[in-house]
């Protein structure tokens, strides 16, 4: 199979994690055997608050080995396949797998779909195993144990989500019974945002304003980052604003979200290209990169060492940004073949470490203001907080005042927000794609503006993947998507 890019040269997070890989190494739940033989005991990893923050920082680690240690979208491969599948980007290369996430001829058998499915579920079962393993672990402090959980709740919601939203209805795991877990159905879309949205709730009431940061004496794992690395309540509360904003919550959005925004602590750059390098000051969770030989997933599959880049940025999103905006030279790169000038993703440039350093953004503030927007618009209430908040993101950005007032119509305010989606959170996390898929029925937005006339080949059905042929045959019991055979 075609990989985006090599973690060979990558380097492990610490001595500790070097020992607990194998315990979550498999790609599939199914295939991790009984008792690992190089598993070291329970009582040995968490044995003392270094060991068990060692565990923890495996699971922040940006630095995953071939058995997929660590944060599970650090390859990039999240953003690209809905990048296809959103059309803002096209492939031109000759792997037909790749093309089918662009055409929407994906098939169950599709060789790329399973890390898709098989890389959160490993990542999963490292969070389930630290929270087995400090759960009621007298060897622990109540306060460390409590902040900890709460990190972990935040990072397997995170997960969830964005298996939610590429699969629909998933198996929810929350043991490492790999035994049980490797035999799960689906659960229903509405279970699993209700398993989300317990966790954040959770961690909403264990988590405080402050970041945790890594002990001075703390050698075994990332360093201590200028960055927000480990997730605080205001991480969960801004999760829990774009869960409730993808249900349809409006009032539960537009409340997460403002009290994000006033009571935070970050703040808009005022230079778009510096947004993703380590400190930002609007990053709510982000993770560093440590990869000495090379820098992100991202720049690495996008960013072409010369010539045709192999995924362009369509001409409707290229045409998309207006004149002016800062956002269009900041964030997409040029490349010049005979006469053609061909765009590609740019936010990450860092197909080499940088300097400053370039960190893997996971939640960013700027969107807060969009989701506050978008919630105020939807509840036809609040308007000239959803037209500020549109202007906030478009005075960053370098352009004037929108032309919308809060005197304007429903439908017309919604296009407008879903216009700054669009272009700030383009080539992240899936958020073009998903934002098509979740209002495609919604009929306040612009016929025009809908997934059915922007997205060629695109049917009600392809809102979802296809549930890997390789998982049905590992589970019977998982069922498929509709549309897919």
């Amino acid at each position: 199979m075609k990989k985006l890019f090599s973690h060979k040269n990558k380097i492990l997070a610490g001595g500790l994690l070097i020992a607990l890989s194998t315990l979550v190494s498999c790609k599939k739940l199914i295939q991790i055997p009984p008792n690992p033989p190089t598993q070291i005991t329970r009582q040995q990893a968490f044995a003392d608050s270094a060991t068990a923050i060692s565990a923890v920082a495996g699971v922040y680690s940006y630095t995953p080995s071939q058995n997929q240690q660590g944060i599970p979208y650090e390859d990039g491969f999240l953003t690209l396949t809905t990048a296809l599948s959103g059309h803002e980007v096209y492939y031109t290369g000759s792997f037909g797998d790749y093309a089918q996430f662009y055409s929407y001829t994906l098939t169950p058998q599709n060789a790329e779909l399973n890390q898709l499915w098989t890389t959160p579920y490993a990542a999963i079962y490292q969070v389930n195993d630290v929270l087995s393993g400090i759960t009621n672990n007298s060897a622990l402090s109540a306060p460390l144990i409590k902040q900890l959980t709460g990190e972990m709740e935040v990072v397997r919601a995170f997960y969830y989500f964005n298996m939610l939203n590429l699969f629909g209805g998933v198996p929810v795991v929350t043991t490492t019974d790999y035994a049980t877990n490797a035999q799960l159905p689906r659960a229903t879309a509405a279970a699993v945002y209700t398993q989300v949205l317990t966790d954040l709730n959770d961690a909403t009431k264990k988590l405080t304003a402050a970041y945790a940061t890594y002990p001075p004496t703390y050698t075994g794992g990332p360093p201590v980052s200028s960055g927000h690395a480990r997730p605080n309540l205001y991480t969960a509360v801004a999760l829990m604003a774009k869960v409730h904003l993808y249900q349809g919550n409006w009032q539960a959005a537009y409340t997460e979200a403002d009290s994000v925004i006033k009571y935070g602590g970050f703040s808009l750059l005022t230079d778009p290209s510096t947004v993703f390098f380590d400190g930002s000051a609007e990053a709510i969770w982000q993770v560093p990169i440590e990869n000495a030989y090379g820098g992100s997933g991202d720049a690495q599959n996008f960013v072409p060492y010369s010539g045709t880049p192999p995924y362009v940025v369509t001409d409707s999103l290229v045409n998309s940004f207006e004149n002016g905006d800062l956002r269009k030279a900041a964030w997409l790169g040029t490349s010049v073949v005979g006469t053609d000038t061909l765009y590609y993703p740019f936010k990450y440039k860092d197909k080499s470490p940088t300097s400053p350093a370039t960190d893997f953004m996971m939640l960013r503030f700027a969107e807060m203001y969009l989701i506050r927007a978008e919630a105020a618009a939807e509840l036809n209430t609040n308007l000239n907080v959803a037209i500020a908040d549109i202007n906030t993101i478009r005075q960053r950005a370098g352009l004037a005042a929108s032309t919308v007032t809060a005197a304007s119509p429903q439908a017309a305010i919604l296009a407008a927000i879903r216009q700054e989606r669009r272009i700030e959170l383009c080539f992240e996390f899936g958020s073009r794609f998903f934002d098509l898929n979740r209002t495609s029925t919604d009929n306040k937005y612009p016929s025009t503006g809908q997934a059915p006339a922007v997205l060629t080949g695109w049917q009600p059905n392809f809102a979802l993947y296809p549930v890997p042929q390789t998982q049905r045959q590992l589970n019977s019991h998982l069922t498929q998507n509709p549309g897919y055979h």
